[in-house]
């Protein structure tokens, strides 16, 4: 959801190492700054945290991005968020979510990623769009009820998660919510034994554009090099 497109197994290079932690560093120090320093209570900077334990993210680089995030050291953040509408070629609708701390460099540099695409005005592509809270979890009962879960949740929709996403034995769901209710669905689910992977705000797609073989590598790569940018935070896509 929102990354369908991304190319199978990727070659990971020092590179691409050092561009993921950069990312996943950001996010945990938004996510403290949005919600504070406990992962405990904060339910998107356990998922943040999680994220960045299972790439290998070094533990005191974690803990200082959670510090900074919260205000406890002398360093302030001051990443903005900045989202970007347009077009991929073959007229695929596409949001580009970029933290940034200096607007007036990363706009004309996505500006000229999207010249082999259509960079539109805002508003132009969000209606293509729900603004939804999505939390991602597993639970190690491989036959749990995730509908009678996010019932009790307070979810409006549930769906399963993708295979690769779910280890063996146990049952991967994804949770759609409304965004006030993002927090309390996240941990009436912790609370009931699911083992949350992701907890934030996300824009899904309401359908997906059709594109054909032929043209579809195009699109992979106009999608892969707006995700490579540095100060790109979230490439969502209406596009499988």
């Amino acid at each position: 959801m929102g990354a369908q497109w991304k190319q199978a197994g990727r070659e990971a290079n020092a590179q691409k190492k050092g561009q993921m932690v950069v990312k996943l560093v950001r996010e945990i120090m938004v996510a403290a700054k949005l919600g504070g320093a406990d992962p405990d209570t904060n339910a998107r900077l356990a998922a943040a945290v999680e994220k960045a334990k299972k790439s290998s993210v070094f533990r005191d680089t974690i803990e200082r991005a959670i510090k900074k995030g919260a205000g406890l050291t002398d360093e302030k953040i001051q990443f903005e968020l900045v989202t970007y509408e347009g077009f991929a070629p073959h007229k695929v609708p596409v949001l580009v979510e970029c933290l940034t701390d200096n607007r007036n460099r990363t706009a004309p540099e996505i500006r000229n990623l999207f010249k082999v695409g259509a960079l539109g005005q805002p508003g132009s592509v969000a209606f293509f769009f729900n603004h939804v809270g999505v939390v991602e979890a597993t639970h190690t009962d491989g036959n749990r009820d995730a509908e009678g879960d996010a019932i009790e949740a307070g979810a409006q929709e549930v769906e399963p998660l993708e295979a690769e996403e779910t280890p063996a034995g146990t049952k991967g769901a994804r949770f759609i919510t409304e965004i006030k209710d993002l927090d309390h669905v996240s941990k009436a689910l912790k609370a009931a034994g699911w083992n949350v992977t992701a907890s934030e705000i996300r824009y899904v797609a309401k359908s997906f554009t059709e594109v054909a073989d032929p043209a579809r590598k195009e699109v992979i790569d106009f999608l892969t090099a707006l995700d490579d940018h540095d100060d790109v935070h979230r490439v969502y896509a209406a596009f499988k």
